[in-house]
C-alpha cells in the first residue's frame, strides 16, 4: 500500500477504528498534571508500567500534592518504569520549577513555552510536545519511535525528529477544510487522535 502524504496515512489509519475504547483526547486524564508526570514516566518503558506508578502515585497527581512527596517516596512509586532514581529526580526538580515560575498548573497550562520545557532537565522534544499537546491542549504533533517505525514501514525516512513532526502537520493543516468535522473543529484533538492511532496500529 503506498500513503503519498500524511493526510493519507490519516484516513488510513482512521479506517482501522483503532480509538473506540480510549478517551477522547487518547492520552489518559488529558489536560491534568498527571500528563506532565506520565510523560517523564513513559521515557524509555512501556505504558503498562507507567500505568502501575501512576496507580501508586494516585494520592499525588495534582501540583501541590506531588511537592509533598519526598524523593525515596516517589522512588519506591515508580520503580516499575526503570531509572527511576533519574526520573524521580527530574520530576520533583520540574515540579518544583513549574510551581516557581507559574505558581500553579492552570497558570503553566496557559502559558509554558516549548523553550521552556526543553531547558527542563530530563525533557527531550518528545516529552515537551507530549507535555504541550496533552496536559496543556496545544495543538502540536507528538513524534515518537512508534511514528518513526510506521513511517519506515510506508517508506519514509527522516533525519530528524523536527522533519518528521511538519510532514505529519501538514497533512492535517493542508487538508483541514475536510477534516474538522470529524474533530469538532479541534486542531488539538487532531492531532491528538492522529498521534494515538499511530501509537495503537504499531502496538
Amino acid at each position: 500500500m503506498e500513503i503519498a502524504n500524511s493526510y493519507e496515512l490519516l484516513l488510513f489509519l482512521k479506517e482501522q477504528n483503532l480509538l473506540k475504547d480510549k478517551p477522547k483526547y487518547w492520552w489518559p486524564n488529558a489536560f491534568s498534571f498527571e500528563v506532565v508526570i506520565g510523560a517523564i514516566l513513559t521515557q524509555n518503558t512501556k505504558w503498562e508500567r507507567v500505568e502501575v506508578a501512576l496507580n501508586n502515585l494516585k494520592e499525588f497527581l495534582e501540583l501541590e500534592k506531588f511537592l509533598s512527596l519526598n524523593e525515596s517516596a516517589l522512588q519506591e512509586a515508580i520503580k516499575t518504569t526503570g531509572f527511576y532514581r533519574q526520573k524521580a529526580k527530574n520530576l520533583l526538580l520540574l515540579a518544583q520549577n513549574i510551581k516557581n515560575e507559574f505558581n500553579d498548573f492552570a497558570t503553566f497550562q496557559e502559558e509554558v513555552a516549548r523553550e521552556w520545557l526543553l531547558e527542563q532537565r530530563g525533557i527531550g522534544f518528545e516529552s515537551a510536545d507530549a507535555i504541550l499537546c496533552y496536559a496543556c491542549k496545544r495543538e502540536v504533533m507528538v513524534v515518537d519511535a512508534y511514528t518513526k517505525r510506521l513511517l519506515a514501514k510506508f517508506g519514509y525516512e527522516f533525519d530528524e525528529y523536527h522533519a518528521m513532526q511538519e510532514w505529519l502537520s501538514s497533512g492535517i493543516y493542508e487538508h483541514w477544510d475536510k477534516i474538522k468535522k470529524f474533530y469538532e473543529n479541534d486542531l488539538n484533538l487532531a492531532f491528538a487522535r492522529f498521534h494515538g492511532k499511530i501509537v495503537e496500529y504499531m502496538k
